[in-house]
């Protein structure tokens, strides 16, 4: 099963998905703006990513630029920051067992599929 944490209304999410539901494979689809994932999970994903949590923060988002631009935190305060202000997660974020990629570019999501 391939999850993908998805915006629906972001370009690239959806292009992702596309790409995702092509292949034919089992796919859980959690739109994490309504399903916000937990302090642990979003940890977790990083993990996955093998990034610091800044490197998952969206940096165009007005809330970013609002609150935490230029802005030192540790990497417990940016999660915190995400699991609060979901917006600033960076999206989609694609996960097959236990390997994680950002879809950005969409195409990137091919690296997960059999």
């Amino acid at each position: 099963m391939i999850k993908i944490f998805h915006n629906p209304r972001c370009g690239k999410s959806r292009e992702a998905l596309k790409i995702l539901e092509a292949s034919g494979e089992m796919i859980q689809i959690v739109e994490y703006l309504k399903t916000v994932p937990s302090r642990e999970e979003l940890a977790e994903l990083i993990d996955l990513l093998g990034i610091r949590p800044e490197d998952l923060v969206r940096k165009n988002e007005a809330v970013y630029k609002e609150k935490y631009k230029g802005k030192t935190l540790s990497d417990e305060d940016w999660i915190d920051a995400m699991v609060k202000k979901p917006k600033l997660i960076e999206r989609p974020i694609v996960v097959q067992g236990n390997q994680a990629v950002i879809g950005r570019p969409p195409e990137k999501v091919k690296a997960l599929l059999p």
